[in-house]
């Protein structure tokens, strides 16, 4: 009976054990994640809260481990383990939750002067808000408003935007290093609005350039995108060479390119079609581009072949005027192989012969004479022209 008993209790253990070891294997895997999102992303905001709750997490695996080893207090550690991972999942969530509304944010938001305003309630809590401004990129975007429109320069910011300089909320060194994002968003800021880079914080963006590395490639082009767009495009280059951040972002041809006011000119240029997402249409335009880029000069077939869009891309990027290719383009005497006037039956007829692969060849030959004004477009003298040629 005793051995029995005793037997029960052995088996009882070994289940308790089993499920204690698989609980604190989840739980060790959920807080190794936990971790990382803490101090990647700062979420808790003040360095020491960071740790302390870094090590009280560490510190219940560890007493759960000891627990399990020395096969003691086998309900409590379950019920530790039990109410840890609810609590972990639960924060696990809401820190998930906390950086997608950030990172979303980062990627979506299109700044301008205007857009960098917070609207204040008027009951606002100053304390409440400063800790929110405290928590932001740079200074620039601290300013707020209330309800009647009167400025709030809460952190004593406004000489920074009257001197058109960039600073970061507090010390560079954490601020660049919580988010990369913020060094492409602080060269958007300079070139979009052609504001100088406070020092301290220069430094740091090239300091911490590699962290671009282990950053979304898609919200890296994002950004790339605005700096290309902006009117003030050259000086984006400039600050992306003088940084050093070209190897961080795979962007080697930057220096050699010629800046155009087109987004696929200018990334037809740097080649990095492998590296950075495109649609299979923005690839095939590049690559077409590139094809075009080995000529010295426009002619009628090339302009017919490729497209105003292309060449107009090409013209800007070969320093010819776009009127020219516009003009060009006007008087093709062609702009389809459907506007020749002869069909492929009608060349089966005067040649007397069934249709074939042959017809697609004069078809391609009547199409390159007509755009060099060997022939003109008139049915009676592309007809006269086959009889020549081919009978």
């Amino acid at each position: 009976m005793s051995r029995r008993k005793s037997n029960g209790t052995t088996a009882k253990s070994r289940r308790f054990k089993i499920l204690n070891v698989s609980l604190f294997i989840i739980y060790v895997l959920l807080i190794s994640v936990l971790i990382v999102y803490i101090f990647r992303y700062n979420i808790l905001a003040f360095r020491y809260l960071n740790i302390i709750s870094t090590f009280l997490m560490i510190l219940v695996a560890v007493l759960a481990a000891l627990f399990i080893w020395f096969n003691k207090a086998r309900i409590f550690t379950t019920v530790l383990l039990v109410l840890s991972l609810l609590i972990g999942s639960g924060t696990m969530y809401a820190v998930k939750e906390m950086v997608d509304l950030s990172t979303g944010l980062n990627s979506t938001s299109n700044y301008s002067e205007y857009e960098m305003s917070v609207v204040v309630a008027a009951d606002s809590d100053i304390k409440d808000i400063k800790k929110d401004l405290l928590r932001r990129d740079f200074t620039i975007n601290t300013l707020c408003i209330d309800k009647d429109g009167n400025l709030l320069d809460i952190l004593n910011i406004r000489s920074d935007l009257d001197n058109k300089l960039l600073k970061t909320v507090g010390n560079p060194r954490y601020r660049i290093k919580e988010d990369s994002l913020r060094i492409l968003r602080c060269i958007r800021f300079a070139t979009i609005l052609d504001f100088d880079i406070e020092k301290k914080t220069k430094y740091f963006l090239t300091k911490y350039s590699y962290l671009l590395k282990s950053l979304s490639i898609n919200r890296k082009k994002e950004e790339l995108d605005k700096i290309f767009l902006s009117k003030n495009k050259e000086r984006g280059r400039r600050l992306l060479l003088e940084l050093n951040l070209t190897n961080a972002l795979d962007l080697d041809k930057l220096a050699t390119i010629t800046m155009c006011t087109d987004l696929t000119g200018i990334w037809c240029q740097l080649e990095v079609d492998d590296i950075y997402p495109f649609t299979k249409v923005e690839k095939e335009q590049m690559s077409k581009l590139r094809e075009l880029l080995k000529y010295d000069k426009i002619d009628n077939y090339l302009l017919y072949k490729y497209g105003l869009y292309l060449c107009t891309v090409y013209a800007e990027i070969k320093g010819i005027p776009r009127r020219k290719i516009n003009t060009m383009y006007s008087k093709l005497p062609i702009l389809t192989r459907r506007d020749i006037n002869v069909t492929g039956e009608e060349i089966s007829m005067i040649l007397n012969k069934p249709p074939g692969k042959y017809i697609k060849d004069i078809l391609d030959d009547i199409e390159v004479n007509i755009l060099n004004s060997s022939i003109s477009n008139d049915k009676e003298e592309i007809t006269k022209y086959i009889k020549d040629k081919y009978l």
